[in-house]
């Protein structure tokens, strides 16, 4: 059996660190079996005192992942265990069925970590309690501590001081805390914890804090107390949303402060090793959006929902989050999210002097759409064979083409309404413009404002599409015979898939396949919708619909 108990200053703190645990998230658990090897045996040389394997779950193993079934699962990954490290792996208290849970054997875990929410602390610790009597030794994570008040955590220590917990760790969930805040905290349960049971602290870096929070945590609370304490961190920060604090950094700070004996070059190998090649291909650490989770104690997933399937502006993202009432906050429910996000983009605008205003222009006119695709600069001569010979009304779609006589130009979006206004100034003031009210409720010189509601239709991830919108618009307009140009496919270099190379990715990571066959759906439902009012002709290639001079 290990010992937690302070024999010197350097057993006094101690590295937890959960990589394979937090960073499960950004990769769902797919590390792979020689990172989840390398890792565990890194950590092990470089004398972290904790290292947290991964999840348990319901769910039958798949190998090579950190989602394991039993403990029995984690087996292969642990070339040999070292004495004195303690091996662990978190529970949701209410996502995993303990009768799949068998006696502790110290083969392979020591310890289980339990998680459980604000409110849920009774129920979190009959959890740990049943864990006991399996013969694990339980930590406990109380998720969201900064909702506790201080009657909260005495109630919430004294529980804890009925078991035999080795730790109660305090979770900077939303990355909301500031250095009072984890005072007050750390300060009530220090009060009231029995003394043999350690603290930790796990953090979030939403607000650039983690390592400042983490090394206040340990400076506090080595001045105030002897009890064991515990920061937990990851690789390069590696974990869900803003990331955690890093384990490079604080066991270098540990080091120099003669707080601990942390190889370096190992954690370094480790990183080199394997924590490279996940940084290359996945996105996680300090971001603005991540920040606006930590301004209102937000859960992630809702701002990497509005990242993924709206590309939503920081403004835009700050007020909807703010929308929302605070419980909602802390959950995900996406239905209420994407109604906040319509409301949002549907500022409140009377639009119809402008409609009124379009339907006479396009009146008995051909409507040309020449969306961003490279195809536009690879066709030239086709598309002006086209002009030339039925005299449409043209509109750039979300871009600025610069190769084509435009009568208008039709924005979705303030990004790209920014991009053409600064890098295409001349074509942008000398351009009427349509935008919808997502972009502003006021229209300037040479712009029409539409209500961003007519023309989207919820249903798909990727729903605001730029060319699906303009046709929508079109058949308010009443417009009958519709080209298009330039509605090329993706392809899987994001930007390479543009006429201007250099034009603002909307969509971040993304598969091709995927929304190729997703923009197609959305097409041909429109067609499909609309073949009584409107006929479709593709001036040049596309793989959403028919060959060029084909009408859909």
């Amino acid at each position: 059996m290990y010992e937690m108990k302070k024999t010197n200053v350097e057993q006094h703190v101690h590295i937890l660190d959960c990589t394979l645990r937090d960073g499960a998230y950004i990769i769902d658990a797919h590390f792979g079996a020689p990172a989840l090897k390398g890792i565990i045996k890194r950590m092990q040389d470089a004398n972290i005192e904790i290292i947290e394997c991964g999840w348990l779950k319901n769910q039958p193993y798949e190998e090579g992942t950190s989602f394991f079934h039993v403990p029995g699962d984690i087996e292969p990954y642990i070339l040999e265990k070292k004495a004195g490290c303690i091996y662990t792996v978190m529970i949701d208290w209410d996502r995993y069925d303990l009768d799949n849970l068998p006696a502790c054997d110290h083969k392979t875990i020591d310890a289980v970590r339990v998680v459980f929410p604000y409110g849920k602390h009774h129920e979190g610790i009959r959890v740990g309690k049943q864990i006991e009597d399996k013969g694990y030794d339980v930590f406990y994570q109380a998720a969201n501590t900064l909702a506790y008040s201080d009657v909260d955590l005495r109630e919430l220590a004294a529980e804890v001081n009925q078991t035999k917990a080795r730790a109660i760790s305090i979770v900077d969930t939303f990355g909301a805390m500031y250095h009072k805040d984890l005072d007050r905290i750390m300060h009530v349960l220090d009060e009231e914890l029995r003394d043999d049971i350690a603290i930790g602290f796990h953090s979030h870096n939403n607000q650039q804090l983690s390592f400042a929070l983490s090394i206040h945590f340990v400076e506090q609370m080595l001045a105030s107390s002897d009890r064991t304490i515990i920061v937990d961190a990851s690789l390069c920060g590696m974990g869900r949303g803003a990331g955690n604090a890093t384990t490079e950094l604080i066991a270098n700070y540990l080091n120099r402060n003669q707080l601990g004996h942390y190889d370096m070059d190992m954690i370094m190998d480790a990183i080199d090793t394997y924590m490279n090649p996940f940084q290359e291909k996945y996105t996680w650490g300090y971001s603005t959006p991540y920040f606006i989770a930590g301004m209102y104690c937000c859960h992630v997933n809702n701002i990497a929902y509005l990242i993924k399937n709206h590309r939503t502006s920081a403004k835009d993202m700050r007020n909807i989050i703010e929308s929302l009432k605070p419980d909602d906050r802390r959950k995900y429910d996406y239905d209420l999210l994407e109604q906040k996000y319509i409301e949002n983009q549907s500022r409140q605008v009377d639009d119809r002097q402008a409609l009124e205003q379009l339907r006479k222009a396009v009146a008995g006119r051909n409507v040309l759409l020449i969306a961003p695709g490279k195809s536009v600069n690879e066709q030239k001569g086709t598309i002006r064979s086209y002009i030339k010979d039925n005299n449409p009304v043209i509109i750039d779609v979300n871009a600025v083409t610069v190769h084509y006589p435009v009568d208008y130009l039709f924005l979705i979006n303030k990004t790209r309404y920014d991009y053409a206004r600064d890098v295409y100034a001349a074509v942008f003031h000398n351009t009427k413009k349509i935008l919808l009210s997502n972009i502003k409720s006021e229209a300037g010189i040479d712009e029409l404002v539409v209500r961003f509601d007519r023309v989207m239709k919820t249903g798909w991830e990727h729903f605001d599409n730029a060319v699906i919108c303009c046709l929508r618009l079109l058949i308010l307009l009443q417009v009958m015979n519709v080209a298009l140009a330039g509605f090329d496919q993706f392809e899987e270099g994001y930007n390479t898939s543009y006429a201007d190379e250099t034009l603002p990715t909307l969509q971040g990571k993304y598969s091709a396949e995927k929304i190729n066959k997703e923009l197609k759906q959305m097409f041909d439902e429109f067609c499909l919708t609309n073949k009584e009012n409107m006929s479709i002709e593709f001036v040049t290639e596309s793989g959403f619909g028919k060959e060029p001079g084909g009408i859909q």
